[in-house]
């Protein structure tokens, strides 16, 4: 038995190490035929003006173009005018993921010009059911440059840019600046931030677009320069539930993309057709999607831009300069994503230890019964919502969703600034749990350690501790390690 555990234990080390390898070739490989296409890109389709008899085109467009895009330009409010106006627009998509693959979609198949793409996250298999234009055979590639192979087959006319990195303050207005519009699809508050507030000292317009499970919100910033308020609010990400799991990217990034298009070949006084037209200043508006709310759209107006604005006042403290030199600290602005440890070290156990102080049964789903709370030496308490906890889970654990914890009301608080334990506990507290006889150690575990701690410190704050009488603490690294130290069949999700 043990030497098929050493080969299998080998087997898998050798495994990780092949994939290590094979994501390494196939980056040197799209950095390699990155290169080869620089050296090989003919000028963009709008610079070429003369014909094969050496006169000039007697239309603007490609006859390729017009029967690529003539479904759209007999729209009226986009026309000849506005395709022109696509062919020529410069845009950039931070994010080349849930959100910013569809998005790029869209924007390629209308003919927008020139499309960056800003992303130093290479592909992973967990991507490949929303990320839609990453493929299997990517695995390893950076996402921009698996994007745009993608692209480039939907459509060979825009140019195509790939930035291989994540935006930093430092690089951010570089960047920005080589393009007319940007598209927000990231999907943590520090780089929205970063991204909103670049985009208004730039003047661009920016579509900023944002998914959760099955919501997701719109908002057009900066559109035209000056008219609005531009710095959004954040996004609180709770620090366990995957955010990426985005069940309705399509219909946000379908809107976004339309509210691109718009912003792009909206009327100018310089429009041939009607000199007098002006681009509008529509009141600023937030739209929000939700697929199980009726009506799934609502509309929220926001309020006008503010006097005291950090970036647009006439007394701004958020300049170029301090966003460059990284003196506006967006993370530490925002607030981590990662609370990193809110607990004593005593107050955690690692997964490893866990398992050789109580030894269970795996359970792969949630095929077996919890035990009734408070039997048995030890209480194990599973924090994830039920979606998750019926993806695997530990034998016997019971699952309390974080949401739950959280919508308790605080214990009261002294004038000394004391707390004291509620008379009534929550009902999310097993009668069991709440004994005050009840000695039996309690851990918490969650996704990946973080909603665990936030939990440990609600119980305690309840007084489920009993004055340090009972042990109340948490699995650090939750199930991610979990897989990493004690069973790597583990379910990775």
């Amino acid at each position: 038995m043990g030497s098929l555990e050493e080969t299998c234990a080998s087997l898998r080390a050798q495994i990780a190490a092949t994939e290590v390898q094979l994501a390494r070739l196939k980056r040197d490989l799209a950095d390699a035929e990155s290169a080869a296409i620089k050296s090989e890109t003919p000028a963009p389709a709008e610079n070429i003006q003369p014909t094969q008899n050496g006169g000039h085109r007697r239309w603007p467009l490609l006859q390729e173009e017009y029967r690529r895009y003539g479904r759209q330009m007999i729209v009226s409010q986009v026309g000849l005018q506005g395709q022109l106006k696509l062919r020529s627009a410069k845009v950039l998509l931070v994010g080349a993921g849930g959100l910013g693959c569809p998005a790029a979609q869209y924007l390629a198949g209308a003919g927008v010009g020139t499309i960056g793409m800003i992303d130093g996250d290479t592909v992973e298999v967990s991507n490949l059911h929303r990320q839609v234009l990453h493929r299997g055979k990517n695995v390893g590639k950076y996402k921009v440059d698996s994007a745009i192979e993608f692209l480039k087959e939907l459509n060979p006319h825009p140019t195509y840019i790939a930035h291989r990195t994540h935006l930093m303050p430092a690089e951010a207005p570089a960047i920005f600046s080589g393009y007319d519009l940007i598209l927000d699809c990231t999907d943590n508050p520090a780089t929205r931030y970063l991204i909103s507030d670049t985009a208004v000292l730039l003047g661009k317009p920016l579509v900023s677009a944002s998914a959760l499970r099955t919501e997701g919100q719109l908002m057009v910033l900066n559109n035209p320069h000056g008219c609005r308020e531009t710095r959004q609010e954040d996004h609180v990400i709770d620090a366990c539930s995957p955010n990426h799991h985005r069940l309705i990217a399509w219909s946000v990034v379908q809107m976004a993309a339309l509210e691109a298009i718009k912003v792009i070949t909206a009327p100018t006084v310089d429009d041939p057709i009607d000199g007098a037209a002006t681009r509008p200043c529509d009141p600023p508006a937030l739209h929000i999607f939700s697929a199980y709310s009726t009506p799934q759209f609502r509309t929220i107006r926001l309020r006008s831009r503010r006097p005291s604005c950090a970036v647009c006042s006439a007394e701004a403290s958020v300049t170029r300069d301090t966003i460059t030199s990284g003196s506006t600290d967006y993370v530490f602005f925002c607030g981590s994503a990662n609370p990193g440890s809110l607990l004593d070290p005593e107050e955690r156990i690692s997964a490893r230890e866990y398992s050789e102080r109580h030894p269970q049964p795996l359970s792969l789903g949630n095929d077996s019964p919890n035990r009734p709370a408070g039997k048995g030496v030890h209480t194990i308490i599973d924090v994830r919502d039920k979606a998750q906890f019926e993806i695997c889970s530990l034998a016997n654990s019971i699952n309390i969703p974080i949401s739950s914890i959280l919508s308790s009301m605080p214990p009261p608080i002294h004038q000394n600034g004391d707390t004291e334990a509620p008379s009534q506990l929550p009902s999310w507290i097993p009668p069991e749990l709440a004994s005050a006889n009840s000695t039996t150690p309690i851990y918490v575990v969650c996704r990946l350690g973080n909603d665990s701690q936030v939990a440990v410190q609600k119980m305690k704050e309840l007084g489920l501790h009993h004055g340090g009488q009972r042990f109340v603490g948490d699995i650090r690294g939750g199930f991610r390690a979990w897989r990493e130290q004690v069973d790597p069949e583990w379910p990775e999700y």
